[in-house]
């Protein structure tokens, strides 16, 4: 029997853990939804899942609830956190500093970052 590879990239994906799981199984299985379509039950439920889960993660880590955003995943993270940074502090420079051993999503975004702020040169 062949063995498998071992899987390192737990940055990627991981393994659910099994009490997150049984949580969440409802809402793959029954109770599924779009939480932003909230005029109809599957919709409105998936809402209160999502604002439930909002408020016990804001607790667990001392935060407000609505300082906490859920996204699908780490590239839609760092887009959220390195275009709102820019955003956030464009009155105090222009200038950001990352380096070629970082992820492609923040080479990505840094490079669209620079390309914007390019355009936005006068000639």
């Amino acid at each position: 029997m062949p063995r498998l590879p071992i899987y390192m990239d737990h940055h990627a994906t991981t393994p659910v853990e099994p009490r997150v799981l049984a949580a969440m199984l409802p809402y793959f299985t029954e109770r599924f939804g779009n939480a932003a379509s909230k005029d109809h039950t599957f919709g409105y439920q998936a809402s209160q899942a999502i604002e439930q889960a909002r408020v016990q993660v804001a607790a667990l880590i001392n935060a407000r609830p609505d300082e906490i955003i859920f996204t699908s995943g780490a590239t839609e993270s760092d887009n959220l956190a390195l275009f709102g940074v820019a955003e956030r502090y464009a009155d105090q420079g222009d200038h950001f500093i990352t380096c070629v051993t970082e992820h492609k999503a923040i080479l990505d975004a840094a490079k669209h970052l620079s390309i914007l702020q390019r355009c936005q040169r006068p000639c």
